[in-house]
């Protein structure tokens, strides 16, 4: 079975629809990994959805 992991961050954009999709796709469970966490679980493949430095707080450029 595929293990994976997605990378969720301040500002993190889709994430969760990352999930989604990969559940579907392989039918195998998905760990959500806060990108403070010391350690990432054994995974196939580690994604980092797209997003926003800083929640978008300052703005584009």
């Amino acid at each position: 079975m595929i293990r994976a992991s997605v990378i969720v961050f301040p500002g993190s954009n889709c994430d969760r629809d990352m999930k989604v999709a990969i559940e579907r796709i392989t039918g195998a469970p998905v760990k959500m990994v806060w990108h403070g966490d010391a350690a990432v679980p054994a995974s196939d493949f580690i994604v980092l959805p797209g997003g926003f430095s800083y929640g978008d707080y300052l703005r584009c450029g």
